[in-house]
């Protein structure tokens, strides 16, 4: 594997985990938000990745190149009920559909973002190591 394609993967790791981040900070943000453009409430959105395959030339085989968000869908796990007859989306028996975002389970999830994040910083500085090792070799 040459450094390059370390860099290239570990590059591509950062940008999908920086997404999920992005994901998971926007569903925290709208944690309460009862009324979208649609009409409903908000629905919690997830990052769907997709492993990216090279063709290994002359081999017949793959190997990883990386990894790419495929989508980002939306949690179909149905809103939740809260009893609050005042607010000015109730329904007739008073209860609000609030978004289906759970603030723990979101928190957990940017926790693991954020140490996969590390881990691909903690690879592309290791490959940048070796590199630089490599042209102190050839002096």
């Amino acid at each position: 594997m040459s450094l390059f394609r370390s860099f290239d993967i570990s590059a591509s790791g950062l940008t999908a985990e920086r997404l999920r981040m992005d994901t998971i900070a926007n569903n925290l943000a709208n944690v309460n938000t009862t009324r979208t453009a649609r009409g409903g409430p908000y629905r919690r959105q997830m990052v769907v990745f997709e492993e990216r395959l090279a063709q290994v030339m002359g081999r017949g085989g793959l190997r990883g190149a990386g990894v790419r968000v495929r989508r980002i869908v939306e949690d179909d796990d149905p809103p939740r009920l809260e009893y609050n007859p005042h607010h000015p989306d109730a329904n007739e028996e008073g209860y609000v559909a609030m978004p289906n975002v759970n603030v723990v389970t979101e928190m957990v999830d940017m926790i693991s973002a954020s140490r996969a994040y590390e881990a691909n910083i903690a690879a592309l500085n290791a490959a940048k190591a070796m590199a630089l090792k490599a042209l102190e070799i050839g002096r």
